[in-house]
């Protein structure tokens, strides 16, 4: 089945939120540059980011998506819509977009693999096509009341993480801790799709090109450790070393500890040496595998007789 073509539409609406927070990047340099700064401007920043990033990693990625824990109604309700104040598509859209991206990972159908180009990855797809059918990919999270009502009305939320700062700091308030987070908040999350599948490190072997980066595991609240995601997709926590900061991780475990979320998946240690095992299976046959391919190489040069070049008078 053909992918459905975007239409001129959702294009326009795209190109809107991309390009409107990065002309808010323009306008608060330009107030930097001046020293037109508060401290209410970075603050309002700094915590309507953490607000909704938070949203994403915790509320639509790790709960809705991977279904990593199962949360107290109220607190699924406003992961949900602090996830939608993103301006990253509605709830269920997004997660089966994410859901396809797991099943065909780097892969013919994959919807922002860097196999179709870095900037493809990054935010390219969002002009080629519209984000993918929850009645397709999530079926079960359509029937879910809370799920269906927040996706439904994720325009309202959307514009309410713009009327918020507004409301609080005025049009520099609506720069910084609207248009400014966005184009933070959207390019952290587009890196996990491009750099986390370019560039870093892969501790576990996986059939894509996850890799973790601890630059967008700190920015991204662990989503950075994305290599360990992806061999354990339903883990609650991404950062599975006691250096890998992962935020999201922590929330998660806070809400268990105060009864707001159960069901908390852990990957089972049995599960874990498994996989680490594989890995290791894996990567020694790989490296057999060239060593065998260079020893007849190797074997042809030692074995070629020395020619001495002659010398006439």
């Amino acid at each position: 089945m053909q992918p459905q073509q975007p239409s001129l539409a959702y294009r326009v609406a795209i190109l809107t939120v991309v390009t409107a927070p990065l002309l808010g990047v323009l306008i608060a340099i330009r107030l930097l540059w001046q020293f037109a700064v508060s401290w209410t401007d970075i603050t309002l920043l700094l915590v309507m980011y953490s607000l909704v990033a938070l949203g994403v990693t915790v509320g639509f990625h790790r709960m809705l998506t991977h279904r990593s824990f199962t949360p107290h109604p109220v607190v699924k309700f406003i992961l949900l819509v602090l996830g939608s104040m993103a301006f990253e598509g509605p709830a269920l859209s997004w997660a089966a977009t994410h859901i396809k991206h797991h099943a065909v990972s780097d892969r013919e159908g994959d919807p922002h693999s860097p196999v179709d180009g870095f900037f493809h990855a990054h935010m390219g797809w969002l002009f080629t096509k519209q984000m993918e059918d929850p009645n397709v990919y999530c079926r079960h999270l359509v029937k879910d009341p809370i799920i269906n009502f927040v996706s439904r009305t994720f325009l309202l939320w959307a514009g309410l993480s713009l009327v918020i700062p507004f409301a609080i700091g005025g049009w520099h308030g609506l720069i910084w801790g609207g248009l400014v987070r966005m184009f933070l908040t959207h390019h952290v999350t587009w890196s996990v799709n491009s750099v986390c599948h370019t560039f870093g490190k892969r501790p576990y072997e996986t059939n894509d090109a996850s890799r973790n980066e601890w630059i967008i595991g700190l920015l991204g609240f662990g989503e950075g450790w994305h290599n360990n995601h992806h061999a354990f997709p339903r883990s609650a926590f991404h950062g599975l070393r006691w250096w890998q900061f992962d935020l999201s991780g922590l929330l998660i475990a806070a809400l268990e500890k105060l009864g707001l979320a159960k069901d908390v998946y852990r990957i089972p240690p049995d599960l874990m040496a498994r996989r680490t095992a594989k890995t290791a299976a894996l990567r020694g046959n790989q490296s057999a595998e060239q060593s065998s391919a260079e020893a007849p190489t190797i074997a042809a040069m030692t074995a070629a007789p020395l020619v001495t070049p002659a010398f006439n008078d």
